[in-house]
């Protein structure tokens, strides 16, 4: 079993180590492939608006001391050839095997695979690929595939799957499990190209729904079905929704 684990809403000063004493005590070193979150600046993240550094220098080169890589999210819906070159250094300065990169953008994706082959890539669950078909054509152009949340519930796409390896699955899920349209994605996408937070926008809004807090799937139901990749968000103050 692997996990690639959420390190949103991490503090920059907060030393990596502490933070997973702090967040993630009860999870083998040995079982974290991964942690993702902002590193600097970039204009093609997506999924959480950017605020501040999680994961520092520092960071990353201890985690890279423990045999932990760094996931990086790119997930932003809008990337340009001219954005990509612009973006060139900071690919650069992540590139390494191990590493990878979580996209929504498949043009995106196909600059990357060229320049930069180290990385692995996955396909971001704000692709929501729910059908064997989106699979199947999703792993022409990734190496991985993150499942959306309610894909756990799913029994018999979960057991078409051939390649099971390869799939990412959540762990524990928050409000996205329960959302019928996730118009925040692409609201987030557009706030990280200009640095305006207040461009968010929540379905929540528009039609009130049970948000049920952070949710706990069953592991051992999914081991058994042959997935061994699986993220892992950490809740938030309320415990509506995940970092």
């Amino acid at each position: 079993m692997q996990y690639t684990v959420s390190a949103r809403g991490k503090p920059s000063a907060v030393p990596i180590q502490q933070f997973i004493r702090s967040n993630y005590e009860q999870l083998p070193l040995e079982q974290i492939d991964s942690f993702f979150g902002f590193t600097e600046a970039c204009s093609l993240y997506g999924g959480r608006f950017f605020a501040a550094t999680e994961l520092s220098r520092y960071d990353v080169r201890s985690l890279y001391r423990m045999n932990i890589n760094v996931r990086l999210p790119l997930t932003n819906h809008y990337a340009t050839a001219d954005e990509y070159e612009e973006n060139l250094a900071y690919l650069e300065k992540y590139h390494r095997p191990g590493n990878s990169l979580i996209i929504t953008n498949d043009e995106l994706a196909g600059w990357i695979r060229q320049d930069f082959p180290d990385y692995r890539l996955e396909a971001s669950v704000i692709k929501n690929i729910n059908t064997l078909k989106k699979v199947d054509e999703a792993f022409r152009i990734y190496d991985t595939v993150i499942l959306p949340m309610t894909a756990n519930d799913d029994e018999a796409l979960l057991r078409a799957i051939d390649n099971k390896e390869n799939i990412t699955l959540f762990a524990n899920a928050g409000c996205a499990y329960t959302c019928p349209s996730k118009i925040c994605y692409p609201s987030i996408s557009k706030a990280n190209k200009v640095g305006d937070a207040s461009l968010f926008t929540c379905s929540q809004k528009l039609k009130e729904r049970n948000t049920i807090g952070m949710h706990d799937f069953d592991l051992a139901y999914l081991l058994g079905l042959g997935f061994q990749r699986f993220k892992l968000l950490r809740p938030r103050r309320g415990n509506q929704t995940g970092y």
